[in-house]
């Protein structure tokens, strides 16, 4: 996928930040102009640093490590579950458990539980237990697919996070930081850019927004994913 032009980016509303009042002044360096009282991103530096991010992207998928998905805001929700799926990478949509990477083994524990539970119901190892018994089994295994669901098969921390709004997932970047995973963050113009590895300055409210950017990025991934398995296949032809 090519990278979106200006004119793409515009009519997304990528261009559009936060009212001035609510600025971060560290996203000075990203905002084109002021008009009534709103901020206006730079888009050149947003296509620098979309292809920048994605580079960086690439090269990840490329070596074969994990990217999670970050965006529990409800107009992000769903276009960055379908686009983490649709590259087999891990996704957090519903809500940033604390503790959710700096304390891992924690949550790979609840994903086992989610498991077994699963099993049993299906495989007959309940059939001694009352019906309520098994409707509390399940509504406990739902609310644990619910929040864990998009990390059930990775069984190691990521490389990298790419999060949508780095302000509203804070938790999640600030874990992140503490274990020196990479991170690839929409900052609109209430945020600190420096607080991740690779700020896209965008409108992270917008879903138009929200989907140009990810796409993108996701194509890259793809990108990545597909240069891994051709090299592979070339030594394996020998």
């Amino acid at each position: 996928m090519n990278i979106p032009n200006n004119e793409e980016l515009l009519k997304a509303g990528v261009h559009f930040g936060h009212m001035k009042k609510k600025w971060n002044p560290k996203m000075q360096p990203y905002i084109f102009m002021e008009r009534k009282g709103i901020h206006i991103i730079d888009l050149n530096r947003t296509l620098d640093s979309m292809e920048t991010a994605a580079d960086a992207l690439r090269g990840i998928a490329r070596s074969g490590k994990k990217i999670m998905f970050v965006a529990t805001k409800k107009q992000a929700r769903d276009i960055v579950s379908n686009a983490a799926k649709s590259v087999d990478m891990p996704y957090v949509t519903d809500r940033w458990l604390g503790g959710m990477m700096t304390n891992f083994s924690t949550v790979r524990r609840s994903v086992k539980k989610m498991q077994n539970i699963d099993r049993m119901l299906s495989d007959g190892s309940y059939s001694n237990i009352t019906k309520k018994e098994r409707l509390t089994l399940g509504r406990e295994r739902d609310k644990i697919r619910k929040v864990l669901g998009g990390v059930e098969e990775l069984n190691r921390l990521p490389a990298a996070l790419f999060i949508v709004d780095i302000v509203h997932e804070h938790l999640a970047v600030a874990e992140a930081n503490k274990l020196g995973i990479t991170t690839i963050g929409m900052a609109d113009t209430n945020s600190n850019p420096g607080v991740v590895d690779y700020p896209i300055p965008a409108n992270d409210d917008s879903s138009r927004s929200i989907e140009i950017i990810t796409n993108y990025l996701t194509s890259a991934i793809k990108d990545g994913l597909s240069e891994r398995n051709k090299a592979r296949e070339e030594v394996a032809a020998g």
